[in-house]
């Protein structure tokens, strides 16, 4: 077993991200004591609805403030990977929980077409501009920086608010213009339907990372197609791609060769690797070479034409396969 250490500490990105998250957090935390405040003073169910979404966008910013620490960490004897599914966990996490408030809202936004409330439109509208901007503001700031599923997460968390809540200032002025109440808890369905939407394309990239799937966007035929058209590769079987993390990929299989010196099938190695790396962007590949013509005897590659010639013999000959790694 290798492992292959990556520099400890924070590199100028991951403190950027990490400022921008906190900056994010203390912002969303004021904006939901505010909106909270004002849907309980409003009898609003839409910013109610809202002060839950973004205490659960604080929670999702804390859980990707704790990942980016963790995916920083270098790998060791007992993490031989690092913690590159920190992020992915959290990202997972998140949109879960997004899943279940969205379902809350939805409950909740049905009971009160059967009972209306009565609401306050101009505080309503007065506090959604407010998050609107807020939320303007953050997810802008989380685009320069989502390059992988754990931010990405973050910013649909954020660009959903922004979007959401200015569909509470439209709400409100329905109300306002009209006098129908009802219009409150159909917004909310709306927004529900909203956050449900954005959280479910993020669970199903999560849990294919974490169940190992073939990442998103690559084929195992295509690939496998590409390595066999390499000059010297017989065939291509046991063939596995899964994500180490969001934006990192790695690859395994058992290559069949002709029975060529080491030194001639280390450049057929090379432009595997090559070919994974260039076409493909996977980094980590683990190659296993087998010999054509071969068979395994008491757990031993032994070459057919040898098993021949050593058939009136006491001994046999070994000729033993080789793995190439590429990190």
């Amino acid at each position: 077993m290798h492992v292959h250490a990556a520099p400890a500490g924070q590199g100028p990105g991951e403190k950027r991200t990490s400022r921008v998250l906190w900056i994010s957090m203390l912002a969303t935390l004021v904006y939901v004591a505010l909106t909270l405040a004002a849907g309980l003073r409003a009898h609003s169910l839409a910013l109610l609805s809202e002060a839950g979404h973004n205490m659960s966008d604080f929670l999702a910013l804390a859980l990707s403030f704790v990942a980016v620490y963790f995916q920083t960490r270098p790998p060791t004897q007992r993490k031989t990977f690092g913690y590159q599914r920190a992020g992915v966990l959290a990202a997972f996490l998140n949109a879960a929980t997004l899943l279940l408030i969205s379902l809350w809202i939805g409950v909740e936004a049905v009971h009160r077409l059967s009972a209306p409330v009565v609401v306050q439109p101009r505080l309503m509208m007065w506090v959604a501009a407010a998050g609107v901007l807020m939320n303007g503001v953050i997810a802008c700031l989380l685009w320069g920086v989502a390059r992988d599923v754990n931010m990405r997460s973050a910013f649909i968390h954020m660009a959903g608010d922004t979007l959401s809540t200015a569909a509470v200032i439209a709400g409100g002025a329905g109300i306002l213009l009209t006098g129908q109440n009802w219009i409150d808890p159909v917004l909310s369905i709306v927004i529900a339907a909203l956050i449900l939407w954005s959280s479910i394309d993020i669970v199903r990239e999560t849990l294919n990372i974490l169940l190992e799937g073939t990442p998103r966007g690559l084929s195992l035929s295509q690939i496998r197609a590409g390595m066999e058209a390499v000059e010297g590769v017989l065939n291509v079987h046991d063939l596995h791609v899964w994500s180490l993390g969001s934006q990192s990929h790695a690859l395994a299989c058992h290559v069949t060769i002709d029975d060529i010196p080491p030194s001639e099938s280390n450049c057929i190695l090379l432009k595997i690797n090559a070919l994974a790396k260039e076409k493909f962007h996977i980094h980590h590949t683990t190659v296993q070479f087998e010999h054509a013509n071969c068979e395994v005897v008491d757990g031993c590659v032994v070459p057919i034409s040898e098993m021949a010639a050593a058939s009136g013999h006491d001994h046999h000959g070994h000729s033993h396969s080789h793995a190439g790694h590429s990190h």
